[in-house]
């Protein structure tokens, strides 16, 4: 299977099967549990038809919606996720330079393999900061101020991991990052020479953005429920949070919002945006997916807080549902980490590409020209 075969996130999928070893594909892959909410997360979607109107005079749409103050030429957010450079060598880069190629949002992780510094320097493209509370106060003002620094857009802080979901795959495999060569997996590595030669041969990994406070910056092995459970601050609470965007000045998300009390909560507060999200389902398996929270969140704080929802985001028609449930953006990480691993920035670029034909031709066929015209009249739920 070749890049060019591929012609949705479904075949990037595949592509990167092909080339990743099984350890490092299942842990983007994989998620909490039996998975249940992962699955639910893109079926949610095939619960809800788009109505279409014709005759409408589509030969000139807009595509482009403002999010937390940056304007975006499409309606989607490449969603942070964590230790990209494992996956392929360009890592965050390859993300960060087809996001400033489409004008997109994105975002990079705590857990980036790529520095804060490197980031905001490379890219003028709306960029937000993944934000994990850590135990430890210092490494937490020392990202806040080096965010500042770089000039990111924005800080969305995760809410959704005070302790790791219990990950399977990766417990099985015994990934961990950087990944560690154990007797059950040396074999997958061994099969699959080009990411080993580029894993091994070229920069090391590191996670720059914590090895000024921690070992877990400096390449020692961990496994990723290791580091939530021993370096995330349980004790995080809503004060907490205050304090966080407080000291931040800026653009403030949460993410992993996923209750109708808590969105109340977060907009009484101030707080700019919500992410409804379940961290991929790698998390609390069990729980709903975001789509099927959205209308009753939109419901109850829409107009008061921008709400972007996150997860199983496959197809163009599932951001044109979203933002006609009531969403401000959608977002996702798998729809981009596929085409990464599966072909580095050129995959990125191809995945952005497909997707925003979709988004286009979706609206062209419901006779929408703007994104303010999606709205409930356009869904039926079955």
């Amino acid at each position: 299977m070749r890049l060019t075969d591929c012609h949705n996130i479904d075949d990037f999928r595949l592509l990167a099967k092909q080339r990743l070893p099984w350890p490092v594909f299942d842990y983007i892959d994989g998620a909490a549990d039996d998975e249940l909410t992962k699955s639910r997360n893109t079926a949610a979607f095939a619960d809800c038809d788009l109505v279409p109107d014709v005759l409408a005079g589509v030969q000139e749409i807009d595509t482009s919606v403002t999010v937390l103050g940056r304007r975006s030429a499409l309606p989607l957010i490449l969603s942070p996720t964590a230790l990209q450079r494992v996956f392929h060598w360009q890592g965050e880069r390859a993300i960060a330079r087809a996001a400033e190629k489409f004008n997109l949002w994105f975002g990079i992780s705590s857990l980036a393999t790529v520095s804060i510094e490197e980031i905001g320097a490379m890219v003028s493209a709306p960029k937000m900061f993944q934000f994990y509370y850590h135990k430890d106060r210092g490494l937490n003002r020392s990202m806040i101020e080096r965010c500042q620094a770089a000039k990111f857009d924005a800080i969305a802080l995760t809410v959704d991991t005070i302790v790791a979901g219990k990950r399977e795959r990766c417990a099985r495999s015994g990934f961990t990052s950087p990944p560690r060569f154990t007797p059950s997996s040396a074999l997958s590595y061994a099969i699959r020479p080009r990411w080993a030669l580029d894993y091994l041969f070229r920069e090391k990994f590191a996670l720059p953005n914590l090895d000024t406070h921690v070992s877990e910056g400096t390449g020692e092995a961990v496994s990723i429920a290791g580091y939530f459970n021993t370096m995330l601050d349980t004790a995080m609470d809503w004060k907490m949070a205050g304090q966080l965007r407080d000291d931040w000045g800026g653009k403030f998300a949460l993410k992993g919002v996923m209750s109708v009390a808590d969105a109340k909560r977060a907009a009484a507060m101030g707080i700019d945006a919500i992410m409804i999200s379940n961290h991929g389902g790698r998390q609390l398996d069990g729980s709903r997916a975001p789509f099927d929270a959205l209308p009753e969140i939109v419901d109850a704080v829409g107009g008061r807080i921008e709400i972007i929802c996150d997860g199983g985001i496959r197809r163009g028609t599932h951001v044109l549902k979203a933002l006609a449930a009531g969403a401000t953006a959608a977002s996702g990480g798998r729809l981009y980490l596929y085409a990464l691993a599966a072909a580095g920035q050129q995959g990125v670029e191809r995945a952005i590409a497909l997707l925003k034909d979709e988004i286009e031709r979706g609206m062209k066929l419901m006779g929408v020209t703007g994104i303010d015209q999606l709205d409930r009249d356009r869904l039926r739920w079955r």
